[in-house]
Order: structure tokens, then sequence, then C-alpha cells
């Protein structure tokens, strides 16, 4: 086998690996070998450098057009990997909540 301009070896694929914070956005273009992984191309991106208090363990979960990866899931040319931000509120507590406090003050008025 050669590594000339058929070889395999050296093909490269465009992902992005984007983060968004209310006050500011982290976009990052890379050009990563073929089968590179979601935690390979958190890596490059220079993600956990720049923002080392939003992830203070390091444990980072990613969407791939919003769809919940794995670190070990296999990129396709194209891909955007999108960093999540840890949930606030739990959606199901804070329902429960809402409808509480809309039956209290039902009962107020009426």
């Amino acid at each position: 086998m050669s590594d000339g301009p058929d070889s395999n070896s050296d093909l490269t694929m465009h992902v992005q690996v984007v983060y968004a914070l209310p006050e500011q956005q982290f976009i990052c273009d890379l050009a990563m070998p073929a089968g590179a992984t979601v935690q390979a191309a958190l890596e490059r991106s220079g993600f956990l450098q720049r923002f080392p208090t939003e992830h203070p363990e390091g444990a980072v979960e990613c969407a791939v057009f919003g769809v919940l990866a794995t670190a070990e899931q296999p990129l396709n040319p194209g891909d955007r990997v999108e960093i999540l931000r840890p949930l606030l509120a739990d959606p199901k507590v804070r329902r429960r909540q809402n409808v509480a406090q809309s039956r209290q003050a039902a009962r107020r008025r009426g």
C-alpha cells in the first residue's frame, strides 16, 4: 500500500463544535481525520481549556444535531457537535411547581 493521493490515511472531514451561553457563543470549525469521535473533536476544539469553570469535572454531555451522543461516537462529515449545558431545574419538577402556583392563584380569585 502506498501513501499516494489515493490513500485513505489523509482523508479529512469538516465538523463544527458549538457551545452557547446567554452572553457568548463558542463556534469552532475543525478539520478532523475520517473516523474521528465526539471526544476527539471536543479535545481539539480547546473547549475545556477555554471554559474550565463551565464543566469543572470535565464531564461534558454532547449532542450531534440535537441527538444525545456518546464520547466514542464516530462523526460524519459536516456534523455539528453541540456541547450541552447542565439543566438548572428539572423540567418535571418545574412544571409541577407552575401547576401548583396556578391552582393557588385560581383559589385566591375564586
